[in-house]
C-alpha cells in the first residue's frame, strides 16, 4: 500500500482530499486536512475502496467522482 507520512499529508493541499476538512462549530476548520487524500493515482483507488466500505452513499458519490477525474475514467475517446 502507498503510505504518506504525517508531513507529507500536511503538504496535500486541500483540493486533493475527497472530502475535505469540515467546518467545526465556531466556523473554523476541523483539526485535520480532510479525508481520503488523493496526491495520485494509487491513492485514488485506495479512496475509492475505502470509501465503498466506509463513507455514506453521499459522500462516496463525491469521493469517486474526485478519483474517477484523477484516473482519467468516464472520459470519451474520440476516435
Amino acid at each position: 500500500m502507498a503510505k504518506l507520512t504525517a508531513d507529507q499529508r500536511k503538504r496535500i493541499p486541500k483540493s486533493q482530499f475527497g472530502l475535505p476538512a469540515k467546518k467545526g462549530k465556531n466556523g473554523k476548520n476541523a483539526a485535520g486536512r480532510g479525508a481520503y487524500p488523493m496526491p495520485d493515482k494509487t491513492h485514488a483507488r485506495i479512496a475509492k475502496a475505502y470509501a465503498t466500505r466506509f463513507a455514506s452513499p453521499a459522500e462516496r458519490a463525491k469521493i469517486d467522482a474526485k478519483a474517477n477525474k484523477i484516473l482519467g475514467k468516464g472520459k470519451k475517446k474520440n476516435g
